[in-house]
């Protein structure tokens, strides 16, 4: 008889479990990239007129996506003469209750393209396909959506008041969130009757002229948006074109500044939504863990090109160490790598240029004497990346404390009071947004009450709403975008007939 076989022994202590999660690639397949693009303007692509066009990359992996026109002054009157003209005789006459059957077309038309609109952001912006998925897609429907219910209601949102819309608008967008952006700008202009001459940034053009194909697609009269790719020259030239009503940018505070300067001296309304450097605070009353989550998703969500990012971390003094080394758990788990893998956490940095800003404020934080810390990770041979990063010991004369990032870096600094905690938030320049983590809802009343920002967060951070308005203070920028504060910007009021 054989010998008997002894049983291994299969206690769980002494098996080592080394889980990794496979690859859940989205597929590419359901976009379609043309070769190159011409600018839309009229209803139409067109070609630009001096026929240059620039390169557009994926910055997970530098290839080569598509050739972009790139439009020229011309180009630009050619837009704005199709804007004027279609306002006049079309979109400017037209009732309340058929713009919005346009923009309810879009809206539906986002929904039903989803994945394909989604897919493409991330490819063209680096940008975790969950967030485009989860966030910018639906998001940017939803304004559409919002929008078109006031398109035949704007009597009940200025009550006793003579509304007319501004007339052109031109719009400028950024690369950190193409597609909604677009929506913030394009979707309350249309609602208020005008019409628009839109330049999105020139690393992330994909998504604009996808929906212009869109716009095609649901019959949008011709001319009421044109579409403008381009670099800062583009960006110039409708600034400063004499026949625009009103200037929209989101963008650098530093560019901003420039817009303003141009606007203020022809005395063109202009909205504008800037930079920032929002302090997250943390109290020691807090639920630490969903604090945790919050800071985490305040700061490394779209890889921290966000300009209401939670890049400056408050925390009391009483949990400090505890909170960081839970904050650093945490960020160990997060997974950086593949855009279109739907479980990235992290993307790819936006462009060879941000990602040497990036570098060179990391370097000087380190230079200045804050204490470095980043989770070990494998990064792809190719693309722009870097890793999360979060710093301690930062004094407040810090560049890293100060200036707006714009990438996966996180500063932390600490308080013992509340009065100390408002007193470090408001020492900025910016004032866009703030995020308030304590379980005494007084205590979130009066520091609310006493922050310089244009939105705060109670216990919780990044959420939006078409309805609620966005925009800040100080050098963070003036006006609002969604809500009716956002609806205001786009139409003149005045007192109705025989009123004194």
């Amino acid at each position: 008889m054989a010998d008997e076989i002894e049983p291994a022994n299969l206690s769980l202590t002494n098996v080592t479990f080394d889980l990794e999660y496979a690859p859940a690639l989205e597929s590419k397949s359901i976009v379609s990239i043309d070769k190159e693009y011409g600018l839309f303007i009229g209803g139409k692509f067109v070609e630009p007129k001096d026929g240059k066009k620039f390169v557009t990359v994926s910055p997970s992996t530098e290839e080569k996506l598509s050739q972009i026109s790139s439009a020229s002054a011309a180009d630009v009157d050619r837009a704005v003469k199709a804007a004027r003209k279609a306002h006049t005789e079309i979109w400017g006459r037209m009732s309340g209750r058929d713009r919005a059957k346009y923009l309810f077309r879009i809206a539906r038309q986002l929904q039903e393209r989803a994945r394909e609109f989604a897919v493409l952001e991330s490819i063209d912006g680096g940008k975790p396909i969950r967030e485009s998925r989860d966030v910018d897609v639906p998001l940017a429907a939803a304004h559409f959506f919002y929008h078109a219910g006031w398109a035949d209601k704007l009597e009940y949102a200025f009550p006793d008041r003579r509304i007319a819309p501004k007339g052109v608008v031109g719009q400028i967008i950024p690369w950190n969130f193409p597609l909604l952006m677009l929506a913030w700008k394009i979707a309350p202009a249309l609602a208020t009757g005008n019409t628009v001459v839109l330049k999105p940034a020139e690393t992330t053009p994909l998504t604009a002229l996808l929906f212009a194909q869109l716009l095609q697609d649901v019959d949008l009269p011709p001319g009421v948006v044109n579409i403008v790719t381009g670099a800062g020259a583009t960006g110039s030239a409708l600034v400063e074109h004499k026949d625009v009503d009103k200037l929209a940018f989101t963008g650098s505070t530093s560019v901003g500044k420039q817009i303003q300067r141009s606007a203020a001296a022809r005395g063109l309304p202009l909205t504008l939504e800037l930079g920032g450097k929002a302090a997250h605070i943390v109290f020691e009353d807090a639920a630490l863990d969903q604090a945790v989550e919050g800071v985490i998703n305040g700061i490394y969500f779209n890889q921290g090109h966000v300009c209401c990012a939670g890049s400056r971390l408050l925390v009391q003094e009483s949990i400090a160490d505890s909170f960081i080394d839970r904050l650093k758990n945490r960020m160990s788990t997060l997974r950086v790598g593949d855009p279109l893998d739907k479980n990235t956490d992290v993307g790819a940095i936006n462009s060879s240029e941000q990602l040497g800003r990036i570098t060179a404020l990391v370097e000087a934080g380190v230079a200045e004497g804050a204490e470095i810390y980043q989770p070990s990770c494998a990064l792809p041979a190719k693309g722009y990346w870097f890793r999360p990063t979060i710093f301690t010991n930062v004094q407040q004369s810090h560049r890293i404390a100060r200036e707006e990032i714009f990438g996966p870096v996180l500063s932390v600094l600490t308080f013992r009071t509340p009065e100390e905690a408002v007193a470090k938030a408001n020492d900025t320049q910016y004032g866009l947004s703030a995020g308030i983590w304590t379980e005494k809802g007084s205590k979130i009343l009066w520091m609310a009450d006493q922050l310089d920002a244009g939105v705060i967060w109670a216990n919780t951070f990044n959420q939006f709403d078409p309805a609620s308005p966005f925009g800040g203070y100080k050098e963070s920028g003036f006006g609002r975008e969604g809500g009716l504060q956002g609806l205001s910007a786009y139409v003149s009021l005045s007192s109705p007939r025989g009123a004194s």
